[in-house]
């Protein structure tokens, strides 16, 4: 969310943001917001004007009092009530600005860096750099559910009846692959220095707010009939929220965690759920990195976090690369965001298996997480990144390791966290 002093200042700045992102329906908005920000100044004043009159009429009060002039004080008196009415009923009316100053506020979208590429959609990401080199295979390699079911390591169609369309069983060696990419994942990521962090699975209203867009919110999440209580969509709804509402002393920044957590995402609009695999569904589970940090230190930051994903796949073997979101694929909220993209033989293209986002202060001003400066408080900036998603990840493994022999060949560095296995067969 925008300061409202700089949406007042900037007008030009934030509408030329609008329209770089393609959202020209909200252009009006920024003109209404500022006028509805004038009422309510205008409003300010005059109760202000109004306090300093009751103030001064109430001292007289006494003073008539003292001197007994009792009609005097009774009109005096009667000043103050009427002032007492009438400034109820400007805090009223301040109230009700103010609910609509928020509602527009949130709605307008973040200012993007300069660097970001301008463009509609994710058809206009720009590709940065590759990292290990794709291959494609002399022998067929098969879709990645009909791997699992090789060794019966996935159960679609039991899922279907207990849950709907959308989750999955999984089983054997293919639910330890899994599960031994997520704790590879946090070991790698403490060895990078963050602190690991098992969350909360459940926030409140609040802060699903206060981290993301009402558009993401519609789209995503899952509401707990009858309590103020949404599932989260990734970690880093509550990891963020973690930091709601506080002051965080310079001495104890950059806050750098890294957090496990299941999934819940309604996929509101996406298609192919009712497919046999699992790149899209309801249910998966995730090992994610945020940073809360200095202003002045979230781009260094940004680059650190993207980084750890590709790392972290070029260590299991998997070729991938990186893009730059352009302004129309950004959501609300975003600064700036580069995707990693896994190689996919079968494909014979790459697919998203990660997401760094840099945030700015948007989410800090929502849930105000300030830092505590000489000169006065100040918003800190957040950002977050997936680590791995296995979902997606195990689609990009098991092609990328798969044998001519049928055989999934396991990574060195996961071989500990497979018994010691070698392969998958």
């Amino acid at each position: 969310m925008l300061d409202i002093k700089f949406v007042r200042e900037n007008p030009d700045i934030v509408k030329q943001n609008i329209k770089n992102k393609f959202q020209d329906e909200k252009l009006p908005l920024v003109d209404e917001v500022i006028a509805l920000d004038q009422q309510k100044r205008d409003i300010q004043a005059q109760a202000d004007a109004l306090r300093a009159t009751r103030n001064k009429v109430s001292k007289e009060i006494g003073m008539f009092m003292a001197k007994g002039e009792k009609d005097k004080a009774e009109e005096a008196k009667q000043i103050v009530a009427n002032g007492a009415q009438q400034l109820a009923q400007f805090e009223a009316e301040q109230k009700e600005l103010e609910e609509k100053i928020t509602k527009i506020m949130m709605t307008i979208p973040n200012i993007i860096d300069p660097s970001v590429p301008i463009g509609k959609d994710d058809s206009e990401n720009v590709e940065i750099k590759r990292y290990g080199e794709p291959v494609v295979p002399d022998f067929e390699i098969p879709y990645h559910t009909d791997i699992m079911e090789r060794f019966n390591g996935i159960d679609l169609d039991s899922a279907r009846k207990v849950a709907g369309n959308g989750f999955y069983y999984l089983m054997g060696d293919i639910a330890r692959l899994h599960s031994a990419v997520i704790a590879y994942a946090r070991d790698f990521m403490i060895d990078r220095g963050f602190t690991y962090c098992v969350p909360p699975f459940m926030i409140r209203s609040n802060v699903v707010t206060g981290v993301m867009s009402f558009a993401e919110m519609d789209a995503m999440m899952y509401k707990i009939e009858g309590e103020d209580l949404y599932l989260i969509g990734t970690s880093e709804h509550s990891m963020i929220g973690k930091f709601i509402d506080t002051i965080l002393p310079k001495t104890s920044l950059p806050q750098t965690l890294t957090s496990y957590s299941p999934c819940f995402r309604k996929e509101k609009g996406a298609h192919g759920l009712e497919e046999r695999g699992v790149y899209r569904i309801h249910q998966f589970e995730k090992q994610e990195m945020i940073v809360v940090c200095e202003p002045e230190d979230s781009k260094m930051w940004f680059d650190k976090l993207w980084q750890n994903t590709v790392d972290l796949f070029r260590s299991m073997d998997i070729p991938v690369r990186t893009l730059e979101c352009c302004s129309g694929d950004l959501a609300d909220l975003k600064v700036k965001s580069i995707d990693v993209e896994a190689w996919s033989p079968r494909q014979k293209k790459y697919f998203e298996v990660g997401s760094c986002s840099n945030l700015g202060d948007a989410q800090a001003r929502r849930l105000k997480i300030r830092i505590k400066g000489e000169n006065g408080n100040y918003f800190a900036h957040t950002l977050n990144n997936t680590v791995v998603a296995p979902p997606r990840m195990l689609i990009a493994f098991l092609e990328n390791n798969l044998q001519a022999d049928g055989t999934v060949a396991i990574p060195k560095a996961l071989q500990p966290y497979m018994g010691g296995m070698t392969k998958i067969g």
